[in-house]
C-alpha cells in the first residue's frame, strides 16, 4: 500500500498519515452490492472524479480537475436505463439522484469507478465520498466525512488513487 491509497478501517479512512473519521452505507460493508441495499461495496476502487458546488466552494481551493456541478446535473440509479450509474442532465425522465441538492452534502464529491463506467445492471450506482449529514449518521451506501475532512481529502487525492475496502 501507498500513502496515496485511501484505506478503510474500523477506526476511520486512513490517508497521507491521517486517520480521518468516515461513516458508511446502513447496509454496511457487503461483497454483493445491488442497487438500493444501502451497502458500501468491499473492494479496491478507484477515483474517477471530483464534482463541486460552484455556488459554494471556491474553485481555486480546488485541483484543476475538479468539475463543476450545474443545476441540471443529476446522475441515474435507473438499472434498466442505458445511462445507469451515468451522471445525465435533467429533464431525465428514468429514476436519479440530484447531483445539486438543497443540502450541503453533495457539495463536493469524489466518485469512485464502482460499477463505472460500463455499468452492470442492478449492481449499485453513484459510491461517492462525500460530505455526511451528521457525524455517525450512515449513508446509502458511499462513504461520508465532515466537511473540513472532506475538503483535506479533496484537495491531496489524485484520479486513479485507489479506494481500499476491506471486509
Amino acid at each position: 500500500m501507498s500513502p496515496d491509497d485511501l484505506v478503510l478501517t474500523k477506526m476511520g479512512l486512513r490517508f497521507h498519515g491521517r486517520l480521518i473519521p468516515c461513516v458508511i452505507g446502513r447496509g454496511g460493508l457487503v461483497a454483493d452490492k445491488r442497487e438500493g441495499d444501502g451497502g458500501t461495496p468491499i473492494g479496491t476502487h478507484r477515483i474517477t472524479g471530483l464534482f463541486y458546488r460552484p455556488d459554494r466552494i471556491n474553485p481555486r481551493a480546488l485541483p484543476r480537475w475538479a468539475r463543476p456541478i450545474g443545476p441540471r446535473d443529476l446522475w441515474c440509479d435507473a438499472p434498466d436505463h442505458p445511462d445507469y450509474n451515468q451522471p445525465v442532465r435533467a429533464p431525465f425522465p428514468a429514476s436519479h439522484e440530484n447531483m445539486r441538492r438543497a443540502d450541503p452534502m453533495y457539495d463536493l464529491i469524489l466518485n469512485t469507478d464502482w460499477n463505472f463506467p460500463e455499468a452492470k445492471p442492478g449492481k449499485g450506482s453513484a459510491i461517492f465520498l462525500h460530505t455526511w449529514r451528521r457525524p455517525g449518521y450512515p449513508t446509502a451506501g458511499c462513504l461520508a466525512f465532515s466537511r473540513p475532512d472532506m475538503a483535506w481529502i479533496a484537495t491531496r487525492v489524485q484520479p486513479g488513487a485507489r479506494i481500499i475496502i476491506r471486509p
